[in-house]
């Protein structure tokens, strides 16, 4: 059973979760059946868990039928998707304050219908969040608007330019993004990834009414230093952009942008342009010190190793020991260990402390490949 999807998923659920998805499973209106919460008690307990045993737990008076086992698992791991769809779904306020509205004027309950409206439109302007997300709901805002007043009188006259505007906003950022997505793959892969109607897209968003948005600016300065890596000015717009307008964006995006600026460094380093180093050092120390660069609260080793090479490189190795062990409970737990054991190596063979350096590379176990050559 170890092997099965449900298995998988139930141990990937953190102490938490599966209270939450306990809690779920016993409520009659997610789920009536009581035998999928023996199994999932079972298979949450069991390190080794087999289908006889599985069985034995659910149905202790029956012979044991594996067609009947696998509908009961199936059936378990449909709940458990419900669970995660119905968490994700409910997971942003503004989302639920839009569909609270959306019900209430499917309803025909104009008063309740208002003041959810409201609601929503004042959250909306509290949040500090200007990127594509907030014009999309800024559009969804002004189309429930619209809908209800065209109920009540189909006859009127509505305005729409602030349907056009948000939607214009909304598309326009999008599509740079995908864009700047397509030329860093172009970059690495050497493929020819110029994007359907790219040179009419920068052109819209280099308009005035545009180009000072900065949901859409960010990501125009990015196609620009991209496009033309050999103008050191783009890279300066965009960095300064995106230091500047860290609280407009949420933490995937943000991710996403210093990505795109480090990866920037990076290339122009293995080009042989040494000057950017101390700018690839700032992007990094600025992405941990805001923990854009942390997804969920875990970093990437490969992000770890690349921060200690930049380091070592700089010649801060007291920043570098500081680095490595600040952030070492940031990794991955199956990869914590050697990453750190490594990193610590490669700091004092730096330092020419060659036995401590021996000594490292003997204590962790380098499943990686690249790691073990580099060790």
């Amino acid at each position: 059973m170890q092997a099965s999807n449900l298995y998988q998923l139930i141990k990937s659920f953190s102490n938490l979760e599966l209270r939450e998805i306990r809690k779920f499973l016993t409520s009659p209106f997610h789920n009536p059946r009581t035998d999928l919460v023996q199994l999932f008690d079972f298979l949450v307990g069991s390190d080794s868990a087999s289908k006889e045993k599985a069985w034995q737990q659910v149905h202790p008076d029956q012979p044991f039928d594996d067609q009947k086992l696998r509908l009961l698992m199936s059936y378990l791991h449909r709940s458990l998707e419900q669970y995660l769809a119905v968490k994700e779904a409910t997971s942003n306020e503004l989302s639920n304050r839009l569909h609270l509205a959306v019900a209430y004027r499917k309803r025909g309950l104009t008063t309740a219908f208002e003041r959810s409206r409201q609601q929503f439109e004042k959250a909306m302007a509290e949040q500090p969040l200007r990127d594509a997300q907030y014009f999309q709901n800024h559009y969804q805002l002004h189309w429930e608007k619209y809908l209800k007043a065209t109920a009540e009188n189909p006859a009127v006259a509505l305005p729409l330019h602030e349907l056009a505007d948000s939607i214009d906003a909304y598309y326009l950022s999008t599509r740079l993004r995908l864009i700047c997505f397509a030329i860093a793959q172009q970059n690495v892969y050497q493929a020819d990834n110029q994007s359907f109607m790219e040179e009419e897209i920068v052109s819209l968003a280099e308009r005035e009414r545009w180009s000072a948005e900065p949901a859409v600016a960010v990501f125009l300065h990015c196609y620009r230093m991209l496009r033309q890596p050999d103008e050191p000015a783009h890279f300066q717009a965009f960095k300064q952009l995106l230091l500047l307008e860290q609280s407009l964006f949420g933490p995937e995006e943000m991710r996403g942008l210093y990505i795109f600026a480090i990866n920037y460094c990076i290339r122009r380093l293995n080009e042989g342009h040494s000057d950017q180093l101390p700018e690839l050092l700032d992007l990094y120390k600025s992405g941990l010190a805001t923990r854009h660069l942390l997804e969920n609260g875990v970093l990437s080793r490969f992000t770890y190793h690349n921060i200690v090479g930049a380091g070592l490189r700089s010649g801060d190795l007291e920043w570098v020991n500081f680095f490595v062990h600040e952030y070492k409970n940031t990794l991955e737990r199956s990869y914590r260990e050697s990453s750190f054991s490594f990193s610590l190596a490669r700091l004092e063979y730096t330092r020419r402390r060659y036995d401590a350096v021996l000594e490292l590379l003997q204590k962790a176990n380098y499943r990686d490949p690249l790691l073990n050559l580099a060790a």
